[in-house]
């Protein structure tokens, strides 16, 4: 890697930064509007992250029960961790 080259961030630097944003809106509302707010773009970006990897829509549709089974064990994970 050159001295040009920005460091790649960590998972926990990224985190950190969602969590950082969180609390800056935590600041001009109730903590359940960010909260749900959190939930919904982290919900949002796991189907886009995931839609990316089909060739079709039915393809997609044909997994959903799977994909939703993944994320949900993933977010019980990380719950049980925190």
């Amino acid at each position: 890697m050159s001295e040009n080259t920005p460091a790649e961030k960590t998972f926990q630097e990224r985190a950190d930064e969602f969590i950082a944003v969180a609390n800056q809106q935590n600041a001009e509302t109730e903590v359940e509007n960010v909260n749900s707010a959190l939930l919904f773009s982290a919900a949002r970006f796991n189907v886009f992250s995931t839609a990316r990897q089909f060739e079709t829509a039915e393809k997609l549709e044909a997994d959903k029960q799977e994909i939703i089974k993944y994320f949900t064990q993933r977010y019980t994970d990380m719950l049980e961790q925190n």
